[in-house]
């Protein structure tokens, strides 16, 4: 900052220069720089975990995919919500909105009651007489709401007679009873799938003593890897099953694609969609009969029986899960105008995070040696303060590769404990 000084004080220099008088600044400081770097690079985002795990996760290639993270939380890696595919992120923002909001208690209450013409407030009728009272006193009529005596007949109401047809009315109540129907339809679907899922991640023990009281049991059959396999597969597809009926929700209704597609091309792209989708939910459900079963028990050609359906299906499952994603990408979302994009299916499930050794003096002496632009020599001198080991991911492929690296929580007082840095894909990549 001196006038006509031109030496550059990166964050090297302002470490050795501070480090000596006030260490807590140092610290201050090498947190924030960790901070900005996270927040100003687009592959780099904390795990969303409660309570925070303190990782930090690095993708390196599409940001539209889905990780887990060392601590088990699975994570959409563009949006930071929950792993959603095939559902896109503005299909799942928009769902998790309406499950939680109070927009259908409004529909149905469209549907089912009518105001009352004093009070305002909604009334529903429990009985058959067409007119109605509200609790503060007024009487109306059920059928055209207007506000009517308490005297009537079989026929006819005091004071009041209603016969004229109100066709807006009737096609907004219409419309309402539709949009209600229909979000039950795929929300009870996918309410189920989702409780299936959990009560099949409770299998996970049952076949762990299924398997040992198998194991230990005089027999021919001592692999067993085959149940494990199948449950896996079982997890995965289920989870895109459930998932499945959001992205129908939206992809087939008004609410996001409603001019992009002319009927005719909606009902025929909802028919082979809906027909790929009944095919997986028919195996997906036979695969999880198998698995239900006590094997245990079994004769060893019954073993080999269950064994060769669980195989079978498990393969098939997964074929129909690629073939789901195909005719999303390709025949549903590829031709939109609005882009919309998905993280694509992996068959060994999502990227996993492990723990990676990097050493501090490597990492240092490669920052230092190298020429690069300002944001790059930024991005090296993050890693420097990187401490003694990282994490990366090993996915089924290499253009997907995740690295997360550790950071220590802040204490109470502000000061903050020393933050790892997140190491950069070119330091990285020369140790």
């Amino acid at each position: 900052m001196a006038p006509k000084c031109n030496a550059i004080c990166d964050e090297a220099v302002i470490r050795k220069l501070v480090i000596a008088r006030r260490p807590d600044l140092a610290e201050r400081f090498e947190r924030f720089l960790l901070e900005s770097y996270i927040e100003d690079n687009d592959t780099v985002k904390w795990c969303p975990s409660i309570p925070h795990c303190g990782n930090a996760i690095r993708v390196k290639g599409d940001i539209y995919c889905e990780v887990e993270c060392t601590c088990g939380c699975q994570f959409c890696f563009n949006c930071s919500l929950q792993a959603h595919s095939p559902c896109s992120c503005m299909m799942w923002e928009l769902w998790i909105k309406k499950c939680r909001d109070e927009s259908e208690t409004v529909n149905w209450i469209t549907v089912n009651t009518k105001p009352c013409p004093k009070c305002h407030k909604p009334v529903e009728k429990n009985g058959g007489c067409n007119l109605v009272a509200c609790i503060c006193g007024q009487a109306f009529c059920w059928l055209c709401g207007g506000a009517t005596g308490r005297d009537h007949t079989w026929s006819s109401i005091s004071g009041h007679s209603c016969g004229r047809f109100t066709d807006d009315q009737t096609k907004k109540t219409e419309q309402a009873r539709r949009d209600l129907y229909r979000y039950m339809h795929y929300h009870n679907r996918y309410k189920a799938h989702t409780d299936s899922l959990k009560q099949e991640a409770k299998l996970k023990n049952d076949i762990q003593g299924k398997i040992s009281i198998s194991e230990n049991k005089e027999s021919k059959i001592k692999d067993y890897s085959w149940v494990i396999n199948g449950l896996n597969r079982l997890f995965r597809s289920r989870r895109v099953l459930s998932y499945s009926y959001p992205f129908a929700f939206y992809m087939f209704g008004d609410e996001i694609f409603k001019d992009e597609m002319t009927p005719g091309e909606r009902e025929l792209k909802q028919n082979l969609f809906e027909d790929q989708q009944q095919q997986l939910e028919f195996n997906v459900e036979r695969l999880s009969g198998f698995l239900e079963k006590d094997f245990q028990n079994f004769t060893d050609d019954e073993v080999i029986d269950t064994m060769k359906h669980v195989i079978n299906l498990s393969n098939v499952v997964d074929r129909l899960c690629k073939q789901m994603y195909q005719c999303i990408e390709n025949d549903l979302l590829y031709p939109l105008r609005t882009p919309h994009n998905i993280a694509p299916y992996k068959s060994k499930g999502l990227d996993r995070a492990s723990e990676l050794d990097i050493s501090w003096d490597s990492a240092e002496q490669s920052s230092q040696s190298t020429k690069r632009s300002q944001d790059e020599h930024r991005s090296q001198h993050a890693s420097t303060i990187l401490g003694k080991r990282g994490l990366e991911l090993h996915g089924s492929s290499s253009d997907n590769r995740v690295r997360p690296h550790k950071r220590d929580r802040p204490d109470a007082n502000g000061g903050g404990a020393l933050f790892d840095l997140n190491v950069p894909a070119e330091v990285v990549d020369k140790i």
